[in-house]
């Protein structure tokens, strides 16, 4: 079982006792215990019992091996008792009654509450390097931190030109993490980025767009909006125009008409 695999979920206590000698010297005996596995098979539960003298290791129980094993001279001597005693069988018993007992109850209240990230590609500036194009794919605001990135390249793994960075945390119990890729685009090709986590079923596979980068496509919606909106004022301002212009003939008229009947109704005055 590989170290990726166990450490997709995991549960840790710590037991620490300290030996405090002269108050300019202080010294630190701890014991930090680990049950370790995997979420989708608790079958391979592993149980690490670690004792340490300052930040050395000095003896440990691996439930792989079945046994203690000793790490310096003192180590190995306590090991060789603790293996010929009754303190093994406890220490073996643990993996059962201990980590897989309480992996459900983890398992069910934390690890099963998973949020998705949000993921986004995008195209970026090159500082520099032997390729000419340089995607990114961030993925964000997920949980739990364990998550991984790959790259497809018309749907076959690519493994060089990737850096990746490490699941960053947020400081809002989400993370966020960024893998970039380094290429030479070829005509047809499909570009994709593959993530798995915890809050998928299945691998979710997005597929790059070259086109035109999602920038660009926003910043054309939003002339193309602008460009309609300026079309939409200017025909209200000729509508109005017109309405104005057309009132303006009207009351023109209207004052000619009167003006004529005035000076008709002077002359028959005069006459009479």
């Amino acid at each position: 079982m590989s170290l990726q695999k166990l450490l997709s979920c995991h549960l840790i206590f710590t037991l620490a006792s300290f030996l405090l000698t002269e108050s300019a010297n202080v010294y630190y005996r701890y014991r930090m215990s680990r049950c370790i596995y995997s979420p989708s098979n608790i079958s391979d539960m592993v149980y690490f019992d670690n004792y340490y003298f300052n930040k050395y290791l000095f003896v440990q129980f691996d439930s792989t091996l079945g046994r203690f094993v000793g790490f310096n001279e003192y180590g190995m001597k306590l090991a060789e008792f603790w293996n010929n005693g009754t303190f093994l069988h406890e220490e073996r018993a643990i993996v059962d009654w201990f980590c897989k007992n309480n992996a459900q109850v983890f398992d069910f209240h934390i690890c099963d509450k998973s949020v998705k990230p949000k993921v986004k590609l995008s195209s970026v500036k090159q500082a520099g390097g032997r390729n000419p194009a340089v995607l990114m794919c961030s993925a964000y605001e997920f949980y739990p931190p364990h998550i991984k990135v790959s790259w497809l390249r018309d749907g076959k793994l690519m493994t060089s030109e990737v850096t990746s960075t490490m699941e960053m945390a947020d400081g809002d119990w989400y993370y966020q993490i960024h893998s970039e890729l380094e290429y030479t685009p070829k005509s047809g090709e499909k570009i994709s980025c593959m993530v798995e986590h915890a809050s998928f079923n299945k691998p979710m596979i997005y597929d790059w767009d070259p086109s035109l980068p999602v920038s660009e496509r926003n910043k054309i919606a939003v002339g193309a909006s602008g460009l309609v909106l300026e079309i939409i004022i200017a025909a209200v301002g000729f509508i109005y125009y017109k309405k104005k212009s057309t009132d303006a003939v009207n009351a023109d008229k209207k004052r000619h008409q009167s003006l004529s009947l005035l000076g008709r109704c002077k002359t028959v005055s005069i006459t009479t």
